[in-house]
């Protein structure tokens, strides 16, 4: 679909890698859930309700200021090639692009905000940052809920909040979000421990694509648990204060390496570096995990000044199924796609110097 192909042409806002401590925190998601009150939640809609919450929410983005030129599409005009790149863009959840009746998804033209139709809620609106940076990610998110309250009805009750399918979700209907990469916890295997006492603190832990997906390339996807009974700025608050927390865990294991563990930590680097110089066929797993050491010597400037991290973030991206096919202009298997993935990790290197 030409209007999705769009986004191939430019580098993703949030990976720019400029926000707060982005060379720890990727990025900062602000997601809120809602309803809209004359209709039934998701698992009772007829298909003509379905229609009609699609028609409605997209007349209200219209008419949000925010909005007025993201573009707005049902899944029906969506190829699963589509559906697939805009997930990897994390534009829409799993949950959207396997539901099996008709949604839809609104997205700005820097992909910095996205709205699903049509999800587990009638609507899930989404806003990014790079870094850390939640408190802008809020304000947007804020405003942007706020124009379209007064074009749309919600479901919402003076005691409980703002009701949504899920009961973790009711109250504010808020879930704040933090991508991290923690390489240096997890090689000097403290990162579990870290994992363990979130998950004491109402924290929940996921990997790169969020819920139901591990972690990969040492990526970990941090959030809030509970929005009933707290109000947004305390359950943001509480959040960055222990991102703060893992960013500190972090640095200390990263000097720790660059101290005590040097030799070692430079022979995995290079080593990671030379296969993806020089390998002719790639899986994804394995380059993103070597991408990963790759960024460690960005870190502790084993390779400073040879690469960046906002050419490693969008790396990272781009050699993601759907992405090198749509870079193809046509579906891949999965041997052309680890061929294809290996080419352009090599053309990105090949400018690197051992």
């Amino acid at each position: 679909m030409k209007e999705i192909d769009r986004f191939l042409e430019q580098p993703v806002g949030w990976l720019h890698a400029t926000g707060p401590e982005s060379d720890i925190v990727i990025s900062s998601r602000l997601r809120l859930a809602r309803n809209l009150a004359n209709f039934p939640f998701l698992t009772r809609l007829t298909t003509a309700q379905r229609t009609e919450v699609i028609q409605e929410i997209e007349q209200a983005v219209k008419e949000c200021n925010f909005l007025r030129q993201a573009y707005y599409v049902t899944s029906d005009k969506l190829t699963e090639l589509d559906k697939q790149f805009l997930l990897e863009r994390h534009l829409v959840s799993r949950e959207l692009i396997t539901e099996e009746g008709k949604s839809a998804v609104a997205i700005t033209p820097d992909e910095m905000v996205s709205l699903m139709v049509i999800e587990e809620d009638h609507l899930r609106l989404q806003v990014f940052e790079s870094g850390l940076n939640l408190v802008e990610a809020w304000r947007i998110a804020d405003e942007i809920d706020t124009e379209l309250e007064k074009r749309l009805d919600y479901a919402f009750d003076a005691n409980m909040g703002y009701l949504t399918a899920c009961p973790t979700n009711v109250g504010t209907g808020i879930r704040a979000s933090c991508m991290l990469h923690l390489p240096s916890l997890v090689l000097t295997k403290q990162v579990h421990k870290v994992l363990q006492a979130l998950s004491k603190l109402n924290l929940a832990v996921r990997g790169l694509y969020g819920e139901g997906t591990q972690a990969s390339g040492n990526f970990f996807q941090f959030s809030n648990q509970i929005t009933l009974g707290q109000p947004e700025d305390e359950i943001i608050s509480n959040l960055e204060g222990v991102i703060r927390q893992v960013i500190a865990h972090e640095r200390e294991s990263r000097d720790y390496l660059r101290k005590k563990k040097k030799n070692k930590m430079e022979d995995q680097i290079w080593r990671a570096l030379a296969i993806l110089k020089a390998a002719r066929m790639i899986s994804s797993s394995e380059a993103i995990q070597l991408l990963s050491l790759v960024q460690v010597g960005v870190d502790v400037q084993v390779l400073e000044g040879q690469v960046t991290h906002t050419d490693l973030n969008q790396l990272f991206l781009l050699i993601q199924p759907a992405h090198l096919q749509k870079m193809a202009g046509k579906e891949l298997s999965a041997t052309e796609r680890d061929i294809r993935r290996a080419e352009r990790i090599r053309e990105y290197f090949s400018k690197v110097v051992l």
